[in-house]
């Protein structure tokens, strides 16, 4: 494997790390906006959380494709 191929796939590793924790965040801000009483803003959150699960989901190789979805 070249230097090039490992790198691209160290890239892609840490950026599907990065949205998995923003869609995580996003629903923990969520929760905290729904306890607070803040509807509006807990939707909002759960939409940036659904969008980073959306782009991650869609970045998959289609081999991975499969996988990624049942274990959800």
């Amino acid at each position: 494997m070249s230097n090039m191929m490992r790198d691209n796939q160290i890239i892609a590793r840490t950026k599907d790390e990065n949205l998995c924790y923003m869609s995580d965040m996003a629903l923990e801000l969520a929760q905290m906006a729904e306890d607070s009483g803040l509807a509006t803003l807990a939707y909002l959150f759960r939409m940036a959380a659904l969008e980073a699960a959306t782009v991650n989901i869609e970045r998959a190789e289609p081999a991975d494709l499969p996988r990624q979805m049942t274990s959800h």
